[in-house]
């Protein structure tokens, strides 16, 4: 166990370098809430009406024109993000044969955008948290390194994992990032049950390009990650098509669920680039918000 956590421990910092490294090539600026309110950014100049009192009056804007202007900001609401990363056998997994260019496994690429995400964030001004207990949502950059330890930390025995956001508060927004290959049923049910409080996010399904492209043939013996299942077949490009098409159902399935709940849904491969991934993770919030 001791090991298990040094192991763990030293792997902090180059996940945190490289999460760091991440966010800064996809600076999208503070993703608040484009309204008008008490802050201290300003937002734009807007003709005075009848009723607006004269302090609001910008003066020197106002002189260079006949028309007098209000200097408005833009409101400032302190947003909570929960982060959710399945912590469950199957996002281990990683189908880069030997000699070919390494893929990471999918717990790692979605760690590496979570916390990216999350840093991103915290330097808008948000409070960020997972969606457990274990590290409720704070603000500042003091919170990156308890982020990322109870990001690391979680771990299921299970073969695939459910979402648990009982601890989300009402109004916050969510990002749960997972293959999405287990029983359908629990995700649904977590999703719907959040959404009816006003909750929004996004949905990012990880998979290994072998996941999607199903590329084996003759005699192979499929087992989970975790060793509970095993099935062998003798020719397996026949189950070729029949995976596809299930896997393509499982996805129509989360897009509706996503539809119909309001959040957004997109699948990302560990062969691509992360930047594309953490692009649409910044504009999937920025839709929820508006």
């Amino acid at each position: 166990m001791r090991r298990a956590a040094e192991t763990e421990a030293a792997a902090l910092p180059a996940l945190l370098i490289a999460a760091e490294h991440l966010a800064n090539t996809v600076q999208m600026g503070g993703h608040g809430r484009r309204r008008t309110g008490p802050g201290e950014e300003f937002w734009q100049y807007r003709a005075a009406h009848s009723g607006d009192a004269a302090r609001f009056v910008d003066w020197r804007r106002s002189a260079r024109s006949d028309t007098q202007f209000i200097r408005e900001r833009e409101m400032q609401t302190a947003q909570s993000l929960h982060l959710w990363v399945d912590p469950a056998a199957s996002m281990r997994f990683t189908g880069a044969a030997t000699g070919r260019a390494a893929r990471p496994e999918k717990r790692d690429r979605a760690q590496l955008l979570a916390l990216a995400l999350g840093i991103s964030a915290l330097r808008a001004g948000e409070r960020v948290g997972l969606a457990s207990p274990l590290a409720p949502p704070r603000p500042g950059k003091a919170h990156l390194l308890t982020l990322a330890q109870a990001l690391t930390s979680e771990t299921a025995d299970t073969d695939y994992g459910t979402p648990d956001l009982t601890a989300v508060a009402p109004q916050s927004e969510v990002v749960l990032i997972s293959d999405f290959l287990g029983p359908p049923e629990g995700i649904e049910t977590a999703l719907t049950g959040v959404a009816d409080h006003g909750v929004k996010g996004a949905l990012l399904q990880v998979l290994d390009p072998a996941e999607e492209d199903f590329p084996y043939d003759g005699r192979t013996i499929f087992t989970s990650i975790g060793g509970a299942v095993q099935f062998e077949t003798r020719e397996a490009a026949g189950l070729r098509a029949r995976y596809r098409d299930r896997l393509a159902e499982r996805r129509d399935r989360l897009e509706t669920l996503a539809l119909r709940t309001g959040w957004a849904f997109s699948t990302h491969h560990t062969g691509a680039p992360a930047q594309a991934a953490l692009l649409w993770l910044h504009g999937a919030l920025g839709g929820a918000r508006r």
